[in-house]
C-alpha cells in the first residue's frame, strides 16, 4: 500500500515541477533576447575597439574619445601614445581613449569632392 501512494506522490510532483518550469520559460527566453540584443554585439563592438587599439602606429590620425583629432606622433608602448595635437604639440595620452582612426596613411590623403557645388557655388 505505501508502494501506491509513493506513486501518488511522485505523479503530483512531475505536474508542479512542470508548471514551475513553464514558469522560467519566460524568463529564460527574456535572458535569451536580452544577451543576443544587447551583450553579443557589445562584445563585438569591444574586440573591434581592441584591434583598432592595436593597429595604432605612427602617422596615423585619429579622433580621441573628447572630439580632438591629432597624429600619432610615437607609441610608446601598449596603453600609452604620444599625440601631436598642433604643430610642435604633443601630449600623452592613453590608447584607450582612442575612438576612431581617420586616416591609417596621411600621406595618401588625396581627396576628391565628387560634389559639384563648392562653397555653395555651382561649378560652370
Amino acid at each position: 500500500m505505501l508502494f501506491f501512494i509513493s506513486q501518488v506522490f511522485a505523479d503530483g510532483n512531475t505536474t508542479k515541477q512542470s508548471s514551475s518550469l513553464l514558469s522560467f520559460l519566460p524568463m529564460i527566453a527574456f535572458i535569451a533576447i536580452m544577451y543576443f540584443l544587447l551583450i553579443r554585439p557589445q562584445q563585438k563592438k569591444q574586440k573591434q575597439h581592441q584591434a583598432l587599439i592595436a593597429s595604432i602606429k605612427k602617422g596615423d590620425k585619429v579622433m580621441t574619445n573628447s572630439g580632438l583629432i591629432a597624429v600619432v606622433d610615437s607609441v610608446e608602448n601598449d596603453q600609452e601614445v604620444i599625440l601631436e595635437i598642433a604643430n610642435g604639440v604633443k601630449c600623452r595620452f592613453l590608447k584607450a581613449t582612442i575612438m576612431n582612426v581617420i586616416n591609417n596613411n596621411p600621406t595618401d590623403a588625396t581627396t576628391t569632392n565628387s560634389n559639384p557645388q563648392v562653397d555653395g557655388h555651382k561649378k560652370g
